[in-house]
């Protein structure tokens, strides 16, 4: 490494996880553009304590201390505060609290894993919250708080336009969350019944057992979730209301739109936010749902008119190039300004 090279250290437990490819790669990506020197060091779920000891080197060396979603524990903070120059903490979902067992279930709000939360925020120099419902929880632990919202590679999405069916509705996200879909299921029953065609596309490891939908199964990869999206037709991301969904970052839908699908959602959260009425619809009930999904499957130019709109929102809030470049530049002046004061 170059002499006045800044070094930035990435901690993360998991490194495939959306959160870090689409948020911490693109901007590791972005400070190397910068000048800086960069490296990902994943750290094992256990072994605490050790983990640490085995990283001090490391540590001593970085200007930069990024960590990525996780909670530090109990004999960590002290050595890893001591040691670091300067602390970045990213998140972009509730992590102080655990996923509720169903949709619209009370979260655990309080215990260790909130302690060490708190704690672990706190200590950090600088926050990143993916949305403003995260970065209220942080402004309570920790001084200096940005909200950066989650950004999509529209690189990735090519603007023609597929051929499509005019009868595909698409799901895409992790197991996990596939209980959300059941508070749709009554209107995408009707919409099955009312059309003999259609369909609605999993994309996920994990598939719902349905018998009144037809589910097009398809596993997730890399590779093929961007030709997955891009011949649906309509993107959809149903949630409970709750303090867990309130804080998602709907990249989901940013997806959709990136891929010029009319979008149709709950109205929780950055959904609020994300989907305006001219590149979908925000539904809060039954009735709701089957009426916009009727109303786009049944009308290729209000889709094409959406997805158009969708894809130039995108473009214009949520480019992850754009994103991670000025997220860079407020960690440089960030890095420069602490080190004048000495």
């Amino acid at each position: 490494m170059s002499p006045g090279v800044r070094r930035a250290l990435f901690w993360s437990l998991d490194p495939d996880a959306p959160s870090f490819r689409h948020r911490l790669q693109p901007l590791a990506e972005a400070l190397e553009a910068r000048g800086w020197s960069w490296e990902l060091d994943p750290l094992p779920r256990r072994g605490y304590g050790l983990r640490i000891l085995r990283r001090l080197r490391r540590l001593r060396e970085s200007d930069l201390l990024v960590l990525h979603k996780f909670r530090l524990a109990p004999g960590e903070h002290g050595p890893v505060r001591r040691l670091a120059r300067r602390i970045l903490f990213d998140f972009d979902d509730a992590i102080q609290l655990r996923q509720p067992r169903r949709p619209g279930d009370p979260p655990e709000t309080g215990g260790l894993r909130r302690k060490r939360m708190d704690r672990t925020v706190g200590m950090a120099d600088l926050v990143f919250a993916g949305n403003e419902e995260l970065a209220g929880y942080a402004r309570g632990v920790a001084s200096r708080v940005e909200v950066v919202p989650t950004g999509v590679d529209l690189e990735r999405y090519p603007e023609e336009v597929p051929s499509r069916s005019g009868n595909t509705v698409v799901w895409i996200g992790r197991p996990e969350n596939l209980a959300y879909l059941n508070a749709v299921h009554e209107a995408l029953a009707a919409i099955a019944a009312a059309r003999p065609a259609f369909r609605l596309r999993i994309v996920c490891s994990e598939f719902p057992d349905w018998n009144d939908v037809p589910i097009e199964r398809v596993p997730w990869s890399t590779e093929g979730e961007i030709e997955a999206l891009r011949s649906a037709d309509i993107g959809i991301m149903p949630l409970a209301d709750d303090p867990w969904t309130r804080a998602k970052c709907g990249f989901k839908l940013l997806q959709y739109m990136a891929a010029g699908l009319p979008c149709v959602a709950s109205p929780v959260g950055v959904n609020r936010e994300i989907v305006t009425t001219d590149c979908g619809f925000l539904c809060d009930d039954t009735e709701a749902w089957r009426r916009a999904l009727q109303t786009l499957l049944e009308s290729a130019g209000t889709r094409g008119a959406m997805g158009r709109s969708g894809r130039s929102r995108a473009a214009g809030h949520y480019a992850q190039r754009s994103i991670a470049a000025a997220s860079a530049e407020r960690i440089e002046r960030f890095v420069a300004a602490a080190a004048g004061r000495g």
